[in-house]
């Protein structure tokens, strides 16, 4: 599990990208894309299209993790999808 802490940022990518794309491939998007480091530490949120589903990227000192979760009937309430990132706060 990986809790948010204070220190921790969170961005969430606004757009909905590829969901066949595993943690290289989401890593490669954050430096590429996001213009970010994908192994600071960060926490990088991704969804789908249909917003039933998302990816959580992070590193957490030693490896890439990458959560993955479905909604079975509902979708995630997500914002007006724009260019860019959303940067959450505590």
């Amino acid at each position: 599990m990986i809790a948010a802490s204070a220190g921790v940022k969170v961005m969430v990518a606004t757009k909905p990208v590829e969901f066949r794309k595993g943690a290289d491939g989401l890593a490669a998007l954050v430096r590429e894309q996001l213009r970010h480091d994908p192994f600071s530490g960060t926490i990088f949120v991704f969804r789908s299209k249909q917003a039933d589903r998302l990816k959580i990227l992070a590193w957490d000192g030693s490896g890439l993790v990458l959560l993955w979760k479905r909604l079975e009937h509902n979708a995630f309430r997500w914002p007006p999808i724009s260019d860019g990132v959303m940067r959450l706060s505590a």
